[in-house]
């Protein structure tokens, strides 16, 4: 089983900066970013007012209004952004019956999962009492909807289940169904995260955290990794979506090869429930765990899209384990966090910033860390500051940390027979 090698054949997007891969990507190379007020209710009651919405989604489009009313948005977003990873890789995208369903499975995952529909018909519950709460609500709001959903509509027979590790999540997916190929349970896997928290509930419980940007005056600055006046992340939505496939079957069928995945970590810090361990052990072991698998040395890396989030804690600590993962070889790596483009998108994080990932390693592009103005001594990692740059990308690495202590790092490779 371990030479079963895992590729990616297809990708699929929606994000605050474009809701297809293409847009995606020119939006993450040249800085545009997708943060801005809050349009779905008011925000007048809280400290933070910015977030980075999807923009102009036409979701009949894709799918029905009855199918819609019976599905949260962060299902929705699950089933368009697959739409176009199955078409990217030349698989058949219509609702129906698949030859090999059997052996095509799907982990695309939710931190949160419907909180919209939560928080709806509590407000129905309190309101008008129990009996008129949406017979819907269960099925609608249990994170393991997005993979169910997704599965019904493509015919994916095969392996199905959400991993719930909050803002690790997607990244979490991706690893474990690169694992389901390689020990021969699947041929094909669709993977990665869909979020769409930006509602009442999800935007107050993260201003108790504190945890939020309240830049709500400078939107477009708002998100700003690693630079030393961030004071907080900003969140976003949508889902990002892999289609993961054993390189023969991929050949047999002519499949696009756009890169080989080679690594994968997952280890808990242990330490806390919302801050990272101090030391940035967990990371660090999750980015040498990828790199073992992979068998190449900190040196071969030549690019980490870090989890980055604008927070204070986070960017020190992750600079922390990147640093002691990478050892001497640090300075050779190129870093940059895209949430300065995108806000933070939760649990469809690791996915959306696995294609980036990918994409650098297709086109040769570092995507910059946007919103760079004030260098902080703490995090002294080459950070691909607001420009993004040219550099042949053989290795690249995605790190996701999630509450709880969750840490997840996946490593790709450019595609060599």
């Amino acid at each position: 089983m371990d030479n079963r090698r895992v590729v990616v054949t297809g990708y699929g997007v929606l994000s605050c900066v474009g809701n297809d891969v293409p847009t995606f990507w020119d939006a993450l190379v040249n800085g545009r970013c997708g943060i801005g007020e809050i349009t779905r209710f008011d925000t007048s009651a809280y400290r933070t007012h910015i977030a980075g919405e999807i923009k102009n989604l036409d979701v009949n489009s894709f799918i029905s209004a009855k199918e819609a009313r019976r599905m949260d948005l962060f299902t929705q977003y699950a089933v368009i952004a697959t739409y176009e990873a199955l078409k990217s890789a030349g698989l058949d995208a219509e609702p129906g019956k698949r030859a090999e369903g059997d052996r095509c499975g799907c982990m695309v995952s939710s931190g949160v999962g419907g909180l919209a529909t939560m928080g709806k018909e509590s407000i129905v519950l309190n309101d008008r009492g129990p009996d008129r709460v949406s017979p819907f609500l269960i099925p609608m709001m249990i994170s393991d909807m997005a993979a169910g959903a997704v599965a019904m509509r493509y015919d994916l027979r095969g392996p199905n289940m959400g991993m719930v590790t909050a803002c690790a999540t997607g990244c979490h997916s991706i690893g474990e169904a690169f694992w389901t190929i390689k020990h021969d349970d699947a041929d094909i896997m669709v993977a990665g995260g869909a979020e769409a928290s930006i509602v009442p509930l999800g935007l107050a419980g993260f201003c108790a955290l504190k945890a939020l940007s309240t830049r709500n005056d400078d939107p477009l600055h708002a998100s700003r990794p690693f630079d030393r006046d961030r004071d907080g992340f900003v969140m976003s939505e949508g889902a990002g979506v892999l289609v993961l496939e054993e390189l023969g079957h991929a050949v047999r069928r002519g499949a696009p090869i756009l890169a080989e995945v080679v690594g994968y970590g997952a280890t808990a810090d242990a330490y806390h429930i919302t801050s990272p361990a101090p030391d940035g052990n967990g990371c660090a072991r999750a980015i040498g765990m990828a790199l073992r698998h992979a068998g190449i040395a900190p040196e071969e890396l030549d690019y980490i899209n870090a989890h980055g989030t604008s927070t204070s804690l986070n960017d020190k600590y992750e600079t922390l384990a990147i640093k002691a993962a990478l050892g001497d070889a640090v300075d050779k790596v190129a870093v940059s966090s895209t949430k300065g483009t995108t806000g933070h998108a939760l649990g469809a994080a690791g996915g959306l910033e696995c294609i980036a990932c990918i994409k650098s390693i297709e086109t040769g592009i570092i995507p910059p860390t946007i919103n760079y103005e004030n260098p902080d001594p703490e995090c002294d990692l080459d950070i691909t500051p607001n420009v993004a740059r040219k550099r042949d990308v053989r290795y690249a690495m995605n790190c996701n940390l999630g509450f709880g202590g969750h840490n997840g790092t996946m490593l790709f490779k450019k595609f060599e027979n």
